[in-house]
This record gives structure tokens, C-alpha cells and sequence, in this order.
């Protein structure tokens, strides 16, 4: 097949008539539309679109789905964002008639059953965690930020603590951390990592003092290692009187090994539609639910899922601590259901499985990598990796160009020039998804691709070349935006 052959574009097609026909006309009987729908009702000319065939409508969409890679096409290795593969199964659990067809507003006694999927989801995640209560309310993984935010200041609020301004913030964190914490009006100080990628211990206790409210912190970090010392850091946090944030973007390579809970964290933060099976991406739709100590439930956004002495479940507003709505309804209900359906598919062993193989997949492909990319650190990965392409500087490489050569190879980039910490970074989260087939070959490509670097660098430089685009040029884009068309 001759894909480099011209295609017209739907729009191309407008003010031609079909010659495509896939039913049979019926011209004895012509349908009086005014008389079923009401002259009222019908348009004064027919709809400016063009009069196309089922089937030339489907190859249109068909072909505009070829353009797009997804994790259906192949391992989409971005890390820290956990592209895995979910399974389809849950997206018909998630479609059945009574969890599509209820509305938001429906009165309790008629949605008992979608209270209870709710309230059992929160049993099952405050287990995960080692949490006391969750709310479902904020609507993705910045949305729960703000409210984790929200309840860590209602709490200092509610102890006449009112100097508690200042989030402390590694180096190495989401983006989202110090913005969400700005927006909730908090003050950041950042603290440097230590040579080991860790939090430096020195740093954290410099910067510890009574205006602390306190630290946002992911567990394995953003640059896929395990903070060792997460009791003492806990522990410190606690003693200045600061709360302990844990951000569950990385929580994929802990699942039943390790509760953020146990190791001190008082508020958890979870992406449901990046850990517990939905599609994520396309912005949206996502669900950020947080779980809190117990100490924590009374500022709980309303309403809770709470029940009454003969078990008929309701959601309770009558809560004076609570921060209040953050949202109009429960985050994206179809989420939660594809949420449970994963927990339920998989278990306890399974979901241990899961955390397993995504850590097991990261150490390999690193360990193919390692003599090919510079390894800023050298301590075992868990579920990511960050390479470094700084060892192809002399040949006028950089990790853009890596990245975009990737895609003349079949696969998705990974995430590059993040974390900040790390020059030329690209990191890879490869996930549980992938079997050493698909490993092999990512390992392969990226080999080749620094084997390119050193002979024909000019390949990379002009990278990715079969696309329908080819690399924009970024700096143009910026400082020329074209905003409207």
C-alpha cells in the first residue's frame, strides 16, 4: 500500500454528492419529517457538511486514528506518568446501563448501588494506603493536590496556628507541587537533593521551622528511587508540627509492598486514571482522590459517604470542619468504577504483581541502557528510570534529539528535561504492561539510536522523518504563537 499517496480530507469533499450507497433508497414512501418532528423543529437548509457515504465518513476517522500513537499501537514509555495498558473489559463494567444511566442529582435511595461501589472503592484504597477516609471529589491529580492543600491548612487553621505558611518542596518534585501549593496561598521553599538523588537530610532540617505546614513529597520520587530515609524525614516533618503530602503520581511501583500511610504520610494523593486502570490522557477524564489519618476526616470535603444505623447509605453534609465542596459531584464516576473493577480483577497478589513486574521491566531496560546513556545515579531504579544524553555533547546531540529519532523507530519518546536536576534527562517508565519482546525492542532502538549519535548525527537533528509532521521548530513556536485560525 502506497501510503505517501495524497488523501483527501472530509472537508475536501463538501458540496460533492455521495455516489456511495449503502441501504437502498425508498422514494415510494418519502417520510413527512414535519409531520413526525413538527415544522418547528426542522432546519430552514439543510446542515453545511458534506453529503458522504457511511464508509467514506469511517476510512476519514480511521485514517486520522492512524496518525495518533497510543498504547494500543505499542509501549508508550513516559515517565512519570504511568501509561499502562488497561484492560478493555473495565470500559463495559464502566458503560452498563445502571452505572451510565444514573444522574448525579438522583436522590440516594435510588443510587444505593453506586453509593456502595463508593464506599467499598474507599475501603479497598484506604487498605492500599494505610489511610482512615478518602474523598472522591477532586477531579485529577493537580485538583487533589489543591484539596490535599486546603485540608493540611483547614488543620492548622483549626489549632490557631496561623503562622504555618511555608511548603517544603524537593528539587526533583512535579511542577504541580509548588503551584498548587501556591494557589492554596502557601509560600514554597525548595530543598536540593543529595549526590544520591535522595532529599538531603541537612537540607530538610534547614529548612524545618514554626512555619512550617508541610512537606510535599513522592515516594519513589520523580527520579524512580526510593527515599530510604522516609521514617526520619517523616518523623522530622512531625516534630516541627508540618504534615507529610505524599504525591501517588509514582505509587504504581508500590502497590501492596509498601503503604504511604505506614511510612508517615498523614495526607495520600492517588491518579486513579493512571494507576487503577482508565485512558489516560486527551485531558481527561481523570479522578485525584485523597486519603487522610483520621485525625484529618473532619475537614473532609462534603458530602462523605456515610451510612445510617440499618445500613442505607446517604451523603452526609452536615460536616461544620469541612473545607467544603472542591467539586460539584464524586471526580468522574466511570473512573471509579474502572478503579474497582482493577482492584477486584487483580487482587492482592495481583496488584503485588503488578508493582513487581513494573519495577522488574524498569531495572532490565535500565541495565540494557547503561553503557550506551550516562546513568546520573546508581542506585537500583524501582518503576522509572532517568537517563542522561549528555555523553553525546560532543557529536552536538541533545535528548530532543534522541526523543525525536525514537519516533522514526515505532515508539513513543519518553519524557525529556525532566526532573530539572538531571541535564539532557530522559526518563522511562516502561510499566508492568510490557513483556521482554517489546522491551527488547525499545532497548534496541534506543542502542541504535546512540550508535547514530556518534556516526550520523545529522539524522537525529532532523528526526523524526516519517511523520505527517516533522519537527516544528519550538523556538518559532514560542515566540511567534499562532492563537487563532
Amino acid at each position: 500500500m502506497n501510503t505517501d499517496a495524497p488523501v483527501k480530507l472530509i472537508f475536501e469533499y463538501e458540496g460533492q454528492e455521495t455516489t456511495g450507497r449503502l441501504l437502498p433508497a425508498d422514494d415510494s414512501a418519502p417520510m413527512d419529517l414535519a409531520a413526525v418532528l413538527g415544522s418547528d423543529n426542522l432546519r430552514p437548509a439543510p446542515p453545511e457538511i458534506p453529503n458522504l457515504a457511511e464508509n467514506q465518513v469511517v476510512r476519514h476517522y480511521t485514517r486520522l486514528s492512524d496518525k495518533n500513537f497510543g498504547v494500543d499501537n505499542g509501549p508508550y514509555p513516559l515517565g512519570s506518568c504511568t501509561m499502562k495498558y488497561n484492560p478493555k473489559v473495565h470500559e463495559d463494567l464502566a458503560a452498563l446501563p445502571g452505572f451510565a444511566g444514573v444522574h448525579p442529582l438522583q436522590i440516594p435511595e435510588t443510587t444505593q448501588g453506586c453509593l456502595e461501589l463508593l464506599a467499598e472503592l474507599e475501603k479497598q484504597l484506604c487498605m492500599i494506603c494505610g489511610v482512615d477516609r478518602m474523598t472522591f471529589q477532586p477531579a485529577a491529580g493537580a485538583h487533589g493536590e489543591l484539596t490535599g492543600l486546603l485540608l493540611m491548612r483547614a488543620w492548622h487553621l483549626s489549632r490557631n496556628d496561623h503562622k504555618r505558611r511555608t511548603i517544603i518542596i524537593p528539587d526533583s518534585a512535579h511542577g504541580t507541587n509548588p503551584a498548587s501549593a501556591a494557589m492554596v496561598g502557601f509560600e514554597i521553599r525548595e530543598i536540593r537533593s543529595g549526590p544520591d538523588g535522595l532529599v538531603d537530610l541537612n537540607a530538610l532540617e534547614e529548612a524545618l521551622d514554626d512555619e512550617t505546614a508541610g512537606l510535599m513529597l513522592t515516594c519513589p520520587n520523580t527520579l524512580g528511587l526510593f527515599e530510604k530515609d522516609i521514617r526520619r524525614i517523616a518523623d522530622r516533618v512531625h516534630e516541627a508540627g508540618g504534615l507529610l503530602y505524599y504525591d501517588g503520581a509514582n505509587i504504581n511501583a508500590i502497590l501492596m509492598q509498601a503503604r504511604p500511610g505506614d511510612m508517615g504520610f498523614d495526607i495520600v494523593h492517588l491518579n486513579l486514571h493512571k494507576s487503577f486502570s482508565s485512558p489516560h490522557g486527551g485531558g481527561g477524564p481523570g479522578a485525584g482522590p485523597i486519603g487522610v489519618a483520621s485525625f484529618l476526616e473532619p475537614f473532609l470535603p462534603v458530602p462523605v459517604i456515610s451510612s445510617t444505623d440499618d445500613g442505607r447509605l446517604f451523603l452526609d453534609e452536615q460536616r461544620p470542619l469541612s473545607i467544603g465542596r472542591v467539586r460539584g459531584f464524586h471526580a468522574s464516576f466511570a473512573v471509579l468504577i474502572r478503579a474497582y473493577a482493577y482492584i477486584l480483577a487483580n487482587g492482592t497478589s495481583g496488584m503485588r504483581e503488578v508493582s513487581e513486574a513494573a519495577v522488574a521491566n524498569a531495572r532490565y531496560l535500565q541495565s540494557r541502557l547503561s553503557q550506551a546513556f550516562d546513568m546520573p545515579y546508581e542506585t537500583p531504579c524501582m518503576h522509572e528510570f532517568v537517563l542522561s544524553a549528555s555523553n553525546f555533547k560532543p557529536y552536538g546531540v541533545s535528548a530532543m534529539d534522541v526523543a525525536k529519532r525514537l519516533i522514526d523507530y515505532g515508539f513513543h519518546p519518553p519524557t525529556v528535561y525532566f526532573p530539572l536536576t538531571v541535564k539532557e534527562a530522559m526518563m522511562i517508565e516502561p510499566t508492568e504492561s510490557e513483556d521482554r519482546e517489546s522491551l527488547d525492542a525499545l532497548a534496541e532502538a534506543f542502542l541504535a539510536i546512540a550508535h547514530e549519535a556518534k556516526t550520523r548525527p545529522e539524522l537525529l537533528h532532523t528526526a523524526p522523518h516519517n511523520t505527517p509532521v516533522s519537527r516544528p521548530d519550538e523556538l518559532r513556536a514560542a515566540r511567534q504563537p499562532i492563537l487563532r485560525g
